[in-house]
């Protein structure tokens, strides 16, 4: 099994390290890389890990910018100090979030529910990401979403669905409008938006436009 390990912090990236070796001594660390960039161009010029443990604030921004640069698909667990990026680490299909110091219970875990995703995607073609939020979503109950979380300038925003009244296509780029009659954009096709949200809420009235129908 190949680990990717992207970590600013020296010493936790040691502790992860150590832990995962008493987990596991087969595991291979294919890297620790401490930057935005450099993930970056790890992931250009090599094969995706078998998993990757993610530090969300890095030297030179969040990580989640990795995602806008490069394609990752490999199951991710992120790593991180603070909680309120939680929500954000789920919209990038990440299969757990870890708070540091990171807790050897708490780590096995996580790789557990890795092995139990796996398994659970064995039978296809590739174990994509896809699959993987697929198989989280099912096995938490979860049906539909239940909010959309945007990057609005250097924040990050969680907007519950009830709130929003509709989504919308422009230029092969998707939208949705708030109630504050406000637009933000959403890293979804309008074919993923539908999937995504509750019928009985959501109506798509033609292939530009989902409405709430409240």
């Amino acid at each position: 099994m190949k680990v990717l390990i992207v970590e600013d912090e020296k010493s936790a990236a040691k502790r992860l390290l150590t832990l995962l070796k008493d987990i596991n001594p087969s595991i291979e660390v294919t890297g620790v890389i401490d930057t935005v960039k450099g993930t970056a161009a790890w992931f250009r010029k090599n094969s995706d890990p078998d998993l990757l443990f993610l530090d969300i604030q890095l030297a030179d921004g969040l990580s989640f910018d990795i995602f806008e640069q490069v394609k990752i698909s490999c199951p991710v667990i992120f790593t991180t100090a603070y909680d309120q990026y939680a929500l954000k680490a789920f919209e990038v299909y990440s299969i757990d979030y870890l708070l540091k110091p990171i807790d050897k219970e708490k780590l096995l875990r996580s790789m557990d529910k890795y092995k139990s995703m796996v398994q659970v995607a064995k039978d296809t073609a590739s174990v994509d990401l896809g699959t993987l939020q697929n198989a989280l979503e099912m096995m938490q109950g979860r049906k539909y979403k239940e909010r959309f979380i945007v990057k609005y300038g250097e924040h990050i925003k969680s907007f519950p669905v009830d709130n929003i009244v509709g989504f919308y296509s422009e230029e092969k780029i998707s939208f949705f409008k708030n109630n504050d009659g406000r637009k933000y954009v959403v890293d979804y096709t309008m074919e993923q938006i539908e999937s995504l949200v509750n019928p009985d809420i959501f109506f798509r009235i033609n292939r530009k436009y989902i409405i709430n129908v409240n």
